[in-house]
């Protein structure tokens, strides 16, 4: 299986790959379209502040590539954030690929949310992980909306994931997420559309 990691310097993109290869994984880092158009799988990883991101994406057409990719795609904490079509942080305009905004929180009991939660969903993702505990660290948060296949609590409930078609994003870290973060990863891979 080609498993390509998008390469637009997030800065999780490392650990990432590593916690790929603990499950027995290679995969390749890349910013060629080629490459990303003819993996089987794509992880989309992200650390940083989105502004900087998109513009990273943009520096090399990325931003019109990844909204094309027709094979699973997992987003991962700003990488599932660039997802939706805007960011309150910047503010920024996303890829567009989920109809919704990620929203700064302001009623949270202290932020950013870091450390482990725990995940509600029924999804296929989420396989064996209903409740499961998750690491998180983050400021900003997708509201739960059409697109919402799992949730977490902190203040009121978010989207802990979302999806749409073949896209998928986590605002947690399966990647420090311990054994259900790698059987979250594996359900990943092991999908077959």
């Amino acid at each position: 299986m080609q498993i390509a990691i998008i390469d637009y310097g997030a800065g999780n993109i490392h650990s990432v790959q590593f916690a790929l290869q603990r499950l027995g994984y290679q995969s390749i880092l890349t910013k060629d379209a080629k490459v990303l158009e003819e993996a089987d799988k794509v992880i989309f990883p992200g650390v940083g502040h989105a502004n900087y991101a998109m513009q990273q994406l943009q520096k090399t057409g990325l931003h019109k590539v990844i909204p094309t990719l027709t094979q699973p795609v997992l987003g991962i904490c700003l990488g599932m954030q660039l997802l939706t079509n805007a960011s309150e942080e910047g503010p920024t305009k996303c890829l567009g690929i989920m109809d919704a905004e990620t929203k700064l929180f302001t009623e949270a009991p202290k932020i950013p949310h870091m450390g482990w939660n725990t995940v509600q969903s029924n999804h296929w993702l989420f396989e064996g992980l209903n409740n499961a505990y998750f690491y998180l660290v983050h400021s900003y948060y997708v509201p739960i909306q059409p697109n919402t296949i799992a949730t977490c609590e902190y203040g009121s409930p978010f989207s802990a994931a979302i999806a749409k078609d073949n896209f998928l994003g986590v605002q947690f870290h399966p990647e420090k997420s311990g054994a259900d973060g790698a059987k979250l990863i594996e359900n990943f891979l092991n999908y077959q559309p």
